[in-house]
């Protein structure tokens, strides 16, 4: 059966990397949902802007698909733009993830989910709560889900977020509060933003970012993929990365 993993969060899990800027994934074998049904995976994956663009799920997707030679789907839901309190049960975006999800279900098994979030609350009067609105948050989509065994992948800002007034006041609390999440949670990681390089607007990965940050996510994973139920003996990742 198809392994399928949701993507939430704002626009840097959308993805906003330049189309061209890198090499197309050629890989028949990645899948994203659309309109109920899984098409060959495309760039972008998460068109939820017109701007959208390349995104890290492309690469994480391939990586898993060399790695354990499976179909592999993309379930796109996150929504550039978006705050941690927009997230929440009962919202349009709790709800739309969630039922994506199950609608993927019909055909595939979730595997993970990827999360990317934080920009949007970095600024003054926003940040403050962000950790115990995300323990709620966490608690409610792993449960309406049945994810508690599943990985699920954090990021960390870019460095390049300190360069925006506004965000810059809480990019470093920011990032200790996610690495923070992952060392309390034994299915979640926290993914190092580190080196990464950003575009002129101080708050997007570049494309060729966007591709390292899939790299490093698919790791993340991979280190909890012993302590889930998709875990079988494969290659390293070592010989997967390419």
């Amino acid at each position: 059966m198809m392994h399928a993993f949701l993507l939430i969060g704002q626009s840097n899990m959308a993805g906003r990397g330049k189309i061209g800027e890198v090499e197309p994934i050629d890989n028949p074998h990645l899948w994203m949902l659309r309109n109920g049904r899984w098409q060959p995976m495309s760039t972008p994956v998460n068109p939820d802007r017109p701007f959208a663009g390349v995104g890290l799920s492309e690469r994480f997707a391939d990586l898993y698909q060399l790695d354990h030679d499976v179909e592999v789907g993309l379930i796109p839901c996150a929504d550039g733009g978006t705050r941690i309190e927009q997230w929440q049960e009962g919202g349009l975006l709790f709800d739309h993830a969630v039922m994506q999800t199950r609608l993927a279900e019909r055909t595939a098994s979730l595997a993970g989910i990827l999360w990317h979030q934080g920009e949007s609350n970095c600024k003054v009067g926003r940040f403050e709560g962000y950790r115990e609105r995300f323990e709620t948050f966490y608690a409610a989509i792993v449960r309406e889900l049945h994810a508690k065994e599943q990985p699920f992948i954090i990021g960390e800002m870019g460095s390049f977020l300190q360069k925006l007034p506004e965000e810059s006041v809480y990019y470093e609390s920011m990032n200790t509060c996610l690495r923070s999440i992952a060392e309390e949670h034994p299915m979640i990681r926290c993914v190092s933003a580190d080196g990464l390089t950003g575009y002129p607007d101080h708050l997007h990965f570049t494309a060729e970012a966007q591709r390292l940050l899939g790299e490093r996510y698919y790791r993340a994973f991979r280190a909890l993929e012993p302590m889930n139920r998709f875990f079988t003996e494969k290659p390293s990742m070592d010989n997967a990365v390419r």
